[in-house]
């Protein structure tokens, strides 16, 4: 089942949004803004991207400025972050069983559906 982790506000996570309704396919939308992620499903989504967690961070929230940014923050302390101020999580986030993608840009969705 293909899962898009999606934010209604962002331009780039309703275009995602769009390329899985065009592609026909079935699909669950999860609003994490709504929906807060655990730690876990953090870890679990961290490492089907193959990413570390600095790098799902946006760094250019204001919270991320006035809290974290300069601090040596261990990976666990970077998702408690995410889990605790779910706006950091960069977004659009797709996943189709063990493949994911940040879907910036959206087209990069297309490679895993």
């Amino acid at each position: 089942m293909i899962k898009i982790y999606h934010n209604p506000r962002c331009s780039k996570s309703r275009q995602g949004l769009a390329i899985l309704e065009a592609s026909g396919k079935s699909f669950e939308t999860i609003k994490y803004l709504e929906n807060n992620l655990t730690s876990v499903e953090l870890q679990d989504i961290i490492i089907k991207l193959g990413i570390k967690p600095i790098d799902l961070i946006r760094k250019n929230e204001a919270i991320w400025k006035s809290e974290y940014k300069g601090k040596s923050l261990t990976d666990n302390e970077i998702i408690a972050a995410m889990v605790n101020h779910p706006k950091l999580i960069e977004r659009p986030i797709v996943i189709n069983d063990d493949k994911a993608v940040i879907g910036r840009p959206p087209e990069a969705i297309k490679d895993i559906i």
